[in-house]
């Protein structure tokens, strides 16, 4: 991509990712991610718009005011955005491209950490873990950060979920927010790296995948390719078979997903590409605070 080009393209996402985040998110985000495995810190008086859920009782009674417990790391979060770069995101039959989708909820997620004073980094994964961007604070930083969500080139097109788990466990030693966000189609069994992953770091899994990934429609003859192997073949979409069984392979993989998520107890969210992401985040933070 041009420069001039993709000095467009990061304004953009930048605008409308940070009037989201600003204007919808604030409240949410601070809810759903503020609190979650924190250490007692301190008291401090309570101030308009506190959570009064934070309200410490005894002191309040003690000093007849309200106080309010402060947590560790309600004054500094660590979020971290594991985005899956493999070849499958390239992949749209609506307006938007997967990796589009992926951009513009990371840049939201980004821009609502900054506000929030967390530090923001990233892991870009394939099969392997193509890049790593450690965690900061500031603008400089965030519109680095969407520059390279556009613009990233991985060396691998194929997807292995448990070794971004296993390196973020590794590398980042101090409890973190992480997202998750991928279409989940690899090989891989996540399952176990997802469960130690979580009891160390808060995970939270976003799905991100096309309508047309759900079915085949009965178009004839078509030539189609694995965007990660580059294994092409010919099917005929006419036969009813044939588009049941694929059907039956989404549904299996989707109920797999589901349930590696479950048992690992990581909170997770679908979002298709026609999908309003800005809903289903709303619903995802709403179902965590």
């Amino acid at each position: 991509m041009e420069t001039s080009e993709l000095l467009k393209k990061v304004r953009q996402i930048e605008i409308k990712s940070r009037g989201l985040s600003r204007n919808i998110f604030a409240g949410q985000y601070h809810s759903a991610f503020k609190g979650r495995g924190m250490a007692f810190s301190e008291v401090r008086e309570y101030e308009y718009g506190d959570d009064i859920r934070d309200i410490d009782w005894n002191v309040t009674a003690r000093y007849s005011k309200p106080y309010i417990k402060v947590f560790e790391e309600e004054r500094e979060l660590t979020v971290m955005l594991l985005i899956d770069v493999s070849g499958s995101r390239n992949f749209g039959s609506n307006e938007i491209m997967k990796q589009d989708m992926i951009t513009e909820i990371a840049a939201t997620l980004a821009f609502s950490a900054i506000q929030n004073n967390d530090k923001i980094g990233v892991i870009f994964f394939s099969d392997k873990i193509e890049k790593f961007i450690p965690p900061q604070k500031g603008k400089k930083h965030i519109l680095y950060i969407i520059r390279e969500l556009i613009d990233f080139q991985p060396q691998n097109r194929q997807t292995n979920i448990s070794v971004v788990l296993k390196y973020l466990t590794n590398a980042i030693k101090k409890r973190c927010t992480a997202f998750v966000i991928s279409d989940y189609i690899t090989g891989d069994k996540y399952e176990h790296a997802l469960t130690i992953a979580n009891n160390k770091h808060d995970m939270v899994a976003i799905q991100v995948y096309d309508s047309r990934e759900t079915e085949i429609p009965p178009i004839g003859l078509v030539k189609i390719k694995d965007a990660e192997s580059g294994t092409e073949q010919w099917i005929d979409t006419s036969v009813a078979k044939v588009r049941a069984g694929y059907r039956h392979w989404w549904e299996k993989r989707q109920t797999e997903m589901n349930n590696a998520f479950q048992k690992s107890r990581v909170d997770s969210v679908s979002i298709g590409t026609s999908d309003d992401y800005v809903k289903a985040l709303i619903s995802l933070f709403n179902k965590r605070s």
